[in-house]
C-alpha cells in the first residue's frame, strides 16, 4: 500500500499522537518513515529588523536546531521501537507547507501524515492551517489527525487523578 510515508512535527503532543499512528500504519505496510521539522528561516525574520545585535542569528538559529533535533528525536525513537525504518531531517523555509510538500516530492514519498489542530475566528483566517495547506498542495494523500478528541476517544490521555 504505502512504502514511504512523511510525517511532520513540531513537537506538540498532537503531533506526537500522529507520529506514532503514522509509525503503526507504517509498520502495518511495511512502510519506511521520514520524520520532518521545518524551521523558520532566522536570517529572514531578523531582516526586518536592523536593531537586532550582531551574532543574535547564529544564536538563535542553533537553539533552533537543538529544538528540532529533540522534536526528530520522538520520531526516531517511536520508530526504532515499532522496528520501522526512519531517517529524520530539519528542512529550512519561510513556509512549513511549502518545505512538506518539497521534501515529499524530492524523496519520493507516498503519504504525508501530520495533525490539524483548530482554531476558531480570526486566528483561524490569519494564521490558517499548515495541514490544509499541505493538503491543497500535494499531489499524494494526505492523513491528518485532528488536536481536538471527543471525551471517549481511545487516544485521549486519562484524567489526571
Amino acid at each position: 500500500m504505502f512504502k514511504h510515508i512523511l510525517m511532520p512535527t513540531d513537537g506538540s503532543e498532537h503531533s506526537q499522537r500522529a507520529v506514532e499512528r503514522g509509525i503503526e500504519l507504517a509498520k502495518l505496510c511495511g512502510a519506511k518513515v521520514t520524520g520532518i521539522h521545518v524551521m523558520q528561516d532566522i536570517r529572514m525574520l531578523i531582516a526586518s529588523d536592523a536593531m537586532v545585535p550582531s551574532g543574535i542569528d547564529e544564536n538563535m538559529e542553533a537553539e533552533a536546531r537543538e529544538q528540532a533535533a529533540r522534536f526528530l528525536t520522538v520520531v526516531q525513537k517511536a520508530a526504532d521501537a515499532a522496528g520501522v525504518p526512519c531517517e529524520t531531517l530539519i528542512a529550512q523555509g519561510q513556509h512549513p507547507y511549502d518545505a512538506i510538500v518539497d521534501v515529499a516530492n524530492e524523496r519520493g514519498c507516498d503519504l504525508i501524515v501530520m495533525t490539524s489542530r483548530y482554531r476558531k475566528g480570526l486566528v483561524s483566517l490569519i494564521m490558517g492551517s499548515e495541514a490544509s495547506r499541505v493538503l491543497h498542495r500535494a499531489s499524494i494523500p494526505v492523513l491528518t489527525f485532528r488536536a481536538l478528541m471527543s471525551a471517549d476517544h481511545p487516544d485521549r490521555p486519562a484524567p489526571k487523578p
